[in-house]
């Protein structure tokens, strides 16, 4: 009789745990009941050059609202923003069905763009409006490399800290193709847009309020021309100015020493500085340096990135060549070319520069300012601006600013505080 109880009770144990197994794998918030849920709310997006009828660009768009409009990243429709002529989107839904789309609305700096097609979605994605706990569960959702419909599970990280863009860091293998992508909480609401990638699990997804921002500003559904959102663009970025430049190289700024001087180091949380030493016996000098340089940037198209602000300290000393050797050196240093920019012929016009020599309240220096202006957005300019200083036989600084698509007043201001910045020590 013992032993007859005792194999029922181990058949009831294993039947039961059959069914919880069961249950297990159909709860809702497992990665397969995710994907089943949400995925016909998420859609490719192809940019298709007209005349060709190929494929320009590919990436992941999703439905955001019951009227149909979609979220997903200016990069991925940035072709048509910048010719509209020649580009037209393409919206496949999960079935495989495509329709053309168009666009409302775009946010340059964050990175994002609403799309409207003429199709009724059968339901759309839900923004999360809660904060979200660091090491919570996401699922993203996205077309790797055009590989089809795909989810990948990952963290997150939090806000990233001391950044010019708020981004969300997501711990997750994000993959060209799924940008403007959602990235889901188990509950299936949208906690970011996916934008970037580093590899090796780091990546980075645009908040959620963000695009509920755009969506409000596009919340009347009317259609500006194709050709006018280049134009909002450049008017975008413009005014994007003043959240990064106002203040920067003022008397709060923080200093660092490179005997003899006293220069501007880390003007704000968002710059990162890195500084290192050439100190070879072979070599009959020394060469210090210090690099501040902003992380982020904005994406215009494949060709030109702006927004970045780097400046970079070199200080150049010997104690063995003679004061004609030295210049030699010290004048190749400063004679080096502008700094490595994007953009092309058809984007922006040949550098201009000016080169004088300046008497500043701590001491002479000589100057070289070089300006390039955007062809389409013809508000904006590239600036490279190189000082060296002085009056010494044996050291010298040679310093350089570099600042990417901003005003034309700012490269004068910010060239002017700069060079004011440029001190030697008491």
């Amino acid at each position: 009789m013992t032993r007859l109880l005792t194999s029922i009770a181990l058949l009831l144990w294993f039947a039961l745990a059959a069914v919880g197994t069961a249950r297990a794998q159909t709860i809702p918030g497992t990665t397969p009941e995710i994907f089943k849920q949400f995925s016909e709310h998420v859609v490719k997006i192809e940019v298709v050059e007209t005349g060709s009828s190929a494929k320009a660009a590919t990436g992941t768009g999703f439905f955001a609202d019951a009227s149909g409009r979609i979220v997903t990243n200016y990069h991925v429709i940035s072709k048509l923003v910048h010719s509209p002529e020649r580009y037209r989107i393409d919206v496949i839904d999960v079935a495989g069905a495509t329709t053309v789309a168009t666009v409302l609305g775009v946010d340059v700096v964050f990175d994002l763009a609403v799309l409207r097609t003429n199709r009724q979605p059968k339901g759309h994605l839900v923004f999360e409006s809660k904060a979200v706990a660091q090491g919570t569960r996401l699922y993203s959702l996205g077309h790797p490399r055009d590989l089809g419909l795909s989810i990948v599970e990952g963290t997150h990280n939090g806000l990233l800290k001391h950044t010019l863009y708020p981004k969300v860091h997501f711990t997750g293998s994000l993959n060209p193709g799924m940008s403007g992508g959602p990235t889901l909480t188990q509950a299936g609401k949208v906690v970011g847009i996916n934008v970037a990638t580093e590899g090796n699990q780091i990546s980075f997804l645009v908040p959620a309020e963000r695009a509920m921002i755009l969506l409000d500003k596009t919340a009347k559904g009317e259609t500006p021309p194709a050709a006018s959102f280049l134009a909002d663009v450049g008017r975008q970025i413009f005014d994007n100015q003043a959240r990064y430049l106002a203040g920067m190289f003022d008397a709060k700024t923080p200093r660092v020493a490179l005997a003899p001087y006293d220069l501007p180091t880390k003007p704000t949380e968002f710059f990162r500085c890195w500084a290192d030493a050439v100190r070879r016996k072979e070599l009959p000098y020394v060469s210090v340096t210090h690099d501040c340089s902003t992380d982020d940037y904005i994406f215009v198209s494949s060709e030109q990135s702006l927004g970045i602000v780097r400046f970079y300290h070199q200080l150049l000393s010997t104690s063995e060549l003679n004061p004609v050797r030295f210049f030699t050196l010290y004048s190749g240093q400063f004679q080096g070319g502008n700094a490595a920019m994007f953009g092309n012929e058809e984007e922006v016009t040949p550098f201009r520069c000016q080169t004088r020599n300046v008497a500043t309240a701590h001491g002479k220096l000589k100057g070289v300012l070089c300006a390039r202006q955007y062809v389409k957005l013809p508000a904006l300019y590239d600036a490279v601006f190189r000082a060296a200083t002085l009056g010494s036989r044996n050291a010298g600084l040679v310093s350089t600013l570099s600042l990417s698509g901003v005003s034309f007043d700012n490269v004068q201001n910010l060239s002017r505080r700069y060079m004011e910045n440029i001190k030697w020590q008491r």
